[in-house]
């Protein structure tokens, strides 16, 4: 007579499921809110890597409409400390070299501007002159918002176009107004859009190099000089820039690229996104904590009912299994309801900035795993403990 070795049931993967989340239905308070701390560390690192993504994206876009072959270059300090005044010809110098395709000057003008004459001389409102060039847009890629540019015909008139920002100190709203330069009134002709790559540029009024020569003593030598080429040529024009605009003292001249500080700026984004993740991942592992204490609690509180599955042949595993795969649905209940969450808080925030909202694949996933492994993690000592329970002890209800 042959004896059949008995050997203890499988659960299938669907009863492994069933079984597992019947505790999570019975105290679905509690699921609750230990699945939101899960869930407020996953939204965090999905939002914190989407909104910063879709940033540095929007800026990556204003760079390319923009461009990054700007160069500009500066009077600065000889080696006595005193200002250093480029030549007249600078613009024509730097016109001469060969990659160089558009190359165009401003100056600061010495005067004072004021709303009107009722205004104290001593009351600026942070608004500078400065003498421009009809070019100066074009090389820019600047744009009027209002009004009208300094054309040939008007540089040589006493007229005006304003940064944004200088329109909006001075109380300047349409072309057509008049402020005071000195102690003589100017026509606004034009009110300029923000200058992305020159920003210091929306806090001037401009005036052509004639006009400031003619009615504000100006002695002609520019102070910055800006030049386009190539984007092949930019290092190659950018070594023999200063030496071009001030042959005899390139020393006091600075060669820039307006296009680092954009560039700076998203190597920052980075850094504080790094910071917020951080963040995130804490308040990620205080969600794994509240799930571990929900194990933990549940084991105690079912002792009868894994008394009664240990009696009728559940085995060790199967118990391990059940708690197990109860923590890992309810870290992934938080982590599911977090990257919904994270992505729609993204997508809203980058609509209000303008931007195009990105959200990385690799952001979700990588917060769902995390949740798994935190639903291992969590789960693993409550559903080692409950396997643990000898029948009779669990059952004695004493």
């Amino acid at each position: 007579m042959t004896r059949t070795e008995l050997r203890p049931g499988r659960l299938a993967a669907t009863d492994v499921l069933r079984v597992g989340a019947v505790g999570l239905r019975a105290r679905r308070a509690r699921v609750v809110l230990s699945a939101l701390g899960i869930a407020i560390g996953i939204a965090t690192m999905v939002a914190v890597v989407g909104l910063s993504t879709s940033s540095r994206a929007d800026l990556m876009a204003r760079l390319d409409r923009l461009g990054t072959n700007l160069l500009t270059a500066e009077a600065g300090k000889d080696a006595t400390g005193q200002e250093v005044k480029l030549p007249k010809s600078a613009v024509a110098m730097v016109e001469r070299i060969g990659p160089v395709r558009h190359a165009t000057a401003t100056a600061q003008v010495d005067a004072r501007i004021r709303r009107s004459d009722v205004v104290p001389e001593e009351r600026t409102a942070g608004v500078t002159v400065q003498a421009a060039r009809p070019d100066l847009l074009a090389a820019l890629g600047a744009e009027v918002d209002r009004g009208i540019w300094l054309d040939l015909g008007r540089e040589r008139l006493p007229v005006t176009v304003l940064g944004s920002v200088a329109a909006e100190r001075l109380g300047i709203t349409e072309p057509g107004e008049k402020i005071m330069m000195n102690d003589a009134y100017v026509v606004v002709v034009g009110i300029l859009k923000p200058v992305e790559l020159v920003p210091n540029l929306d806090r001037v009024a401009l005036v052509g190099f004639p006009a400031a020569e003619q009615y504000l003593g100006f002695d002609g030598h520019p102070t910055t000089v800006f030049e386009r080429s190539s984007d092949a040529s930019v290092e190659d024009v950018r070594a023999v820039l200063a030496r071009t605009v001030n042959p005899g003292n390139p020393g006091a001249v600075k060669v820039s690229r307006p296009s680092d500080a954009l560039a700076a700026k998203a190597a920052t984004d980075k850094g504080l996104t790094a910071l917020m993740l951080g963040l995130g991942a804490v308040a990620l592992l205080v969600g794994g904590v509240g799930v571990a204490n929900t194990m933990v609690i549940s084991v105690l509180e079912r002792r009868q009912e894994i008394g009664l599955r240990r009696a009728i042949g559940a085995t060790r595993g199967a118990i391990r299994l059940q708690f197990l795969t109860e923590s890992l649905l309810l870290s992934a209940l938080g982590g599911v309801a977090g990257a919904v969450l994270g992505a729609a808080a993204t997508v809203a925030f980058a609509r209000a900035q303008g931007w195009t909202a990105v959200v990385p694949v690799w952001s979700l996933t990588g917060g769902l795993g995390a949740t798994l492994v935190i639903g291992v993690v969590a789960g693993l000592y409550p559903a080692i403990r409950a396997s643990r329970l000898h029948p009779t002890v669990a059952l004695n209800t004493s």
